[in-house]
């Protein structure tokens, strides 16, 4: 909320001043948990006037006019108006008229309480005898002072006047909270103002005050033989928190370290704020050392405030020991579990077996429209089955992972922690001696989230993260729950790019349209068939139209991949269809083509490509006869026949080379085309008067469409 606060700050300010005709040449904003700070350097001392130029009526025109025009021109009578000729038009009146500039200082003052009344907080408050008042100042916390100064770096500045939420602006502050002596602080200019502030124990600079904590911290955790575990997230929290950064050290006791890393460390940053430290060189331990930030020097060195934190620290994980341990019991109501445990072959003797069957028999919906997650994880398991079978993975580990993958929902650390899940199924998976696979499924099934996330390469999280995003994207599908613009509440478009990761960055030969059925196949048609459809129609109709909605997203999304890898938007559209659903074939075959169209041959051929389906286009419009064949013995010309051999040479090549999905080859075969193709339009005349010669040259234009349409569709090509 800091560092945006100061953004608005910076943008509303700089743009207001920019408005009413003042520059500048520098502006920067600061922050800290107690002020808000903007720096404008070299800001003009005056707006220019404005000269404007209204046009009115003809000096002829009626006088009920001639008012009109004086009225908005501001003027209060007609001798106030200038005279110009046109050849055309003849005399009329135009007002000339000179807006003066204004003082820096006069429009500052309207403008700074004018953004103060309107600051756009996300949270904010009123307070105190004004907030009774109608348009009362809200702010994020009561107001209490506002500097401002304007002035050249080498004279005396002044306060610029003005008031806002009851309190006037001046040219003083004050220091920090506790450590200063509280007296205000006279201010002159920038420079003047971060000095004695520092000497008042306030560090303006937020980026300085994160330097400051991870260089100490860093310090202090090698002091002791340690190595700082570093956080940027929490390193930007913690600058927001104070404004005199002093690093300390605390501790709890070793027997902590039994609780697994992640949780040590959620519990420790989500309730106290505080970094962990590792052994030196051993990445995956931790240390019962923690660093911790404080707002004040105290007296004693800081050992009561690392004493406190520890206290409040030791608390916290107790309870994170007491979720670990509990999650390895035993549930006390196994007796009504047994049924779940049937249904999907759990073993009631393991723990994390025992949470999964809870998950079903709880009946914990996932979805109002698509039924609990019990239900769920069935889906997923018949779909990641399918696909471990497709891509050379055991599919009765692919199962086994599918059912395990939701099961640490109902875990107390999860419970407590939910950005844990996944990596506690991992953990409980390995405890009760769950195969590698299954285990790391359990953690990877839910990646990638984003572009630059980590993809799962182990085939069996490769399946039930497939089998995962497929389910999502189709059941939202089938109950017309889509993004819409910028909304996105389910994140699908992020699963479809999960998706699209998945099968380029595993090299998986999959048809997506076969997967997305059979995936719509398994939900019950009476729950997502809509109210008042025929049932049967919709399975037999408007399912399959559902599923291919789907794919045209998933094609959206693949080319704004594709994009921001680099590929052309046309060589894209070139290589996809509505029908395509190989999505690794179609990225290989987008690359070659890419490879073939910086080449010469490349980018004759898609001249002469373009300008055979131009002709076709043309006559096709006019009815013209084309050959459903093509007839050697009615060629007159030498380039005809050399044309059709190298056409029936290059396609036989090309499908040859497609068939052994070497699109390099394909690419080169069609390069045999680029001679031919140019020397039939140099040469021949398409058109011939000969009807017959005529429809059998335009055959031979077919099958050049034909021949290039086997890699791509040269005509969507620019150039």
């Amino acid at each position: 909320m800091q560092r945006k606060a100061a953004a608005d700050l910076k943008k509303l300010i700089t743009d207001g001043l920019v408005e009413a005709g003042l520059t500048y040449e520098a502006a920067r904003e600061y922050w800290t948990p107690r002020r808000l700070t903007l720096d404008i350097r070299n800001l003009s001392a005056r707006s220019k006037d404005v000269r404007e130029e209204i046009k009115g009526p003809s000096t002829k025109a009626p006088e009920q006019a001639i008012q009109g025009f004086l009225r908005k021109a501001g003027l209060s009578d007609v001798s106030q108006a200038h005279v110009h000729s046109d050849p055309k038009k003849g005399d009329f009146y135009v007002a000339h008229l000179v807006k003066p500039g204004r003082d820096a200082e006069e429009i500052i003052s309207e403008l700074v309480p004018q953004v103060i009344r309107n600051f756009p907080w996300p949270k904010s408050m009123r307070w105190g005898k004004e907030s009774a008042k109608p348009g009362a100042v809200r702010w994020v916390r009561p107001l209490q002072s506002i500097l401002c100064l304007y002035g050249p770096e080498t004279e005396e500045t002044k306060v610029i006047e003005f008031e806002a939420g009851g309190v006037r602006s001046g040219n003083t502050t004050v220091g920090h909270r506790f450590m200063s002596d509280g007296q205000p602080i006279t201010v002159r200019r920038f420079d003047d103002y971060v000095e004695k502030l520092e000497k008042a124990f306030v560090v303006l600079d937020a980026e300085r005050r994160k330097e400051m904590i991870l260089s100490d911290a860093r310090n202090l955790a090698f002091a002791s033989g340690l190595e700082l575990v570093e956080d940027e997230g929490l390193l930007e929290e913690v600058s927001g928190l104070v404004e005199w950064p002093v690093v300390l050290m605390g501790e709890f006791e070793e027997e902590f370290l039994a609780i697994p890393p992640e949780v040590i460390r959620l519990t420790i940053r989500a309730n106290q704020k505080c970094f962990v430290t590792r052994p030196s060189g051993e990445a995956e331990k931790l240390s019962n050392k923690f660093i911790l930030i404080s707002n004040i020097a105290a007296k004693d060195g800081g050992k009561e405030i690392a004493f406190g934190n520890g206290k409040v620290v030791r608390a916290r994980l107790s309870d994170a020991l007491y979720f670990w341990h509990t999650d390895q019991g035993n549930l006390p109501d196994l007796d009504k579990l047994v049924a779940s445990a049937e249904k999907f072959g759990l073993d009631l003797t393991k723990p994390l077996d025992q949470r999964m069957a809870r998950l079903d028999a709880l009946n914990v919906t996932f979805h109002a429209k698509l039924g609990s997650q019990g239900a769920r994880v069935e889906r997923i398991r018949g779909l990641a089955t399918h696909i471990a079978s497709l891509i050379g993975a055991d599919p009765a580990l692919a199962a086994r992972a599918a059912v395990l993958a939701k099961a640490d929902l109902q875990t107390e650390v999860v419970g407590e922690f939910p950005e844990l899940q996944g990596a506690m199924g991992r953990k409980y998976a390995l405890l009760q001696g769950e195969d590698a696979s299954v285990a790391a499924a359990c953690e990877e099934h839910y990646k990638p989230q984003g572009p630059s996330d980590f993809v799962p390469k182990d085939k069996i999280a490769v399946a039930v993260a497939l089998a995962d995003k497929l389910d999502t994207l189709t059941g939202f599908w089938l109950i017309n729950e889509k993004p819409t613009g910028s909304k996105d509440p389910y994140a699908l478009r992020r699963a479809a790019l999960g998706v699209i990761r998945l099968i380029l960055e595993n090299d998986l030969r999959i048809n997506l349209l076969d997967m997305m059925k059979k995936s719509s196949e398994s939900y019950e048609p009476e729950k997502v068939c809509p109210e008042g459809q025929d049932v049967q129609a919709w399975i037999l109709h408007t399912r399959d139209e559902i599923v291919r909605d789907l794919l045209a997203f998933i094609h959206d999304r693949f080319r704004v991949y594709l994009r921001d890898e680099g590929a052309r938007h046309d060589a894209i559209d070139a290589v996809l269809n509505a029908d395509t659903d190989n999505l690794l074939l179609a990225a290989r075959r987008l690359e070659a083509l890419i490879v073939f169209l910086d080449t010469e041959d490349g980018q004759n051929l898609i001249t002469g490509t373009k300008r055979a389906a131009n002709i076709l286009a043309a006559e096709e419009k006019k009815g013209t006869a084309i050959a459903a064949e093509i007839d050697p013995a009615l060629f007159t010309e030498e380039e005809e026949r050399a044309l059709f051999a190298a056409i029936t040479s290059s396609r036989a090549d090309v499908e040859s080379s497609i068939a052994r999905e070497d699109f390099s080859g394909a690419m080169r075969a069609l390069a045999a085309l680029r001679g031919p193709v140019d020397t039939f339009f140099e040469k021949v005349l398409v058109n011939d008067e000969n009807e017959k010669v005529r429809s059998n040259r335009l055959a031979l234009l077919t099958k050049i469409r034909e021949a290039t349409g086997e890699v791509a569709d040269f005509g969507k090509l620019a150039g």
